[in-house]
């Protein structure tokens, strides 16, 4: 099934997403022909009743300017949607709602479950946008794409593809999500971290290019020792060496009473992206 419905979705507050990621996300829809809507929110702030009796600060115009703020930063990213996407002749829409800031990162998942896939720009510190990238990823059941704000091309390419694969299920489910982008490519890296963990299958790497290759994926198996560095690490120094465009992996972690506790390279990659990165779980 190729990607035919996809989502892009956009910051606010506290920060507004970057434009250039904007001109990303609709050359990816150009490059694979398909529709796409923005997501925005203008947040509500509530303020304690103890703040508005502080005689001391102006609480509620500090409040109402942030909001605007927000209100401001979603109508000009949704024109340069538009004018992007209207340039680019990309069939889109735009998804403009208002909800309390703490709602947003949940608005956003419900949107993704409607969707084929969804795009989130991280910012290089994505301490300033908690929280949506992570409930996104794990609460939408959608596979979704990772793009770094600060991308040296606004073009989006799928020339080189890596494939971060270590025979789990969350691997499996992010290859067979990636399966339209992947037949896109022209080459295709499957790389496996030896020497980091104990992969638990008797199954050989070169099965699943076996597989890949029935989809005329042409694929090339590449296993790279750890040397005792963190998985992300290793993934990441990867991908900048061989000039990949796109990483595909598996998103490790569960949430209880909305604390996220993620794997060590699935931390590493959604908090700092190094290049578009498919994450499935």
């Amino acid at each position: 099934m190729n990607f035919k419905d996809v989502l892009l979705v956009l910051t606010t507050y506290p920060n507004a997403s970057d434009i250039e990621a904007v001109k990303w996300a609709t050359s990816f829809a150009e490059l694979v022909n398909c529709r796409i809507a923005a997501f925005v929110a203008d947040v509500k702030i509530e303020i304690p009743g103890s703040l508005l009796g502080n005689s001391l600060m102006n609480v509620s115009a500090l409040v109402g300017a942030e909001m605007n703020k927000s209100k401001e930063n979603a109508r000009s990213l949704l024109a340069t949607f538009g004018e992007e996407a209207d340039k680019r002749g990309v069939m889109h829409e735009p998804i403009h709602e208002r909800c309390l800031a703490g709602a947003v990162p949940d608005l956003m998942a419900d949107y993704a479950r409607l969707k084929d896939l969804t795009i989130i720009p991280v910012p290089a510190d994505d301490s300033a946008n908690p929280g949506y990238a992570e409930t996104v990823v794990f609460q939408s059941g959608r596979p979704v794409l990772i793009v770094p704000q600060e991308l040296p091309c606004t073009e989006a390419k799928l020339d080189a593809i890596a494939v971060a694969w270590d025979f789990s299920r969350t691997a499996v489910r992010a290859v067979a999500d990636a399966i339209p982008l992947l037949e896109r490519a022209k080459t295709v890296r499957i790389v496996c971290v030896v020497n980091e963990k104990s992969f638990n299958s008797s199954r050989a790497s070169s099965e699943l290019a076996t597989h890949l290759a029935r989809h005329g994926i042409n694929v090339i198996v590449d296993e790279v020792d750890s040397e005792g560095r963190a998985i992300g690490d290793v993934l990441t120094q990867f991908v900048s060496a061989n000039k990949v465009d796109l990483l595909v992996m598996g998103a490790y972690g569960h949430s209880r009473f909305r604390e996220f506790i993620l794997g060590g390279a699935t931390r590493s990659i959604m908090s700092r992206p190094s290049v578009p990165t498919l994450l499935s779980h």
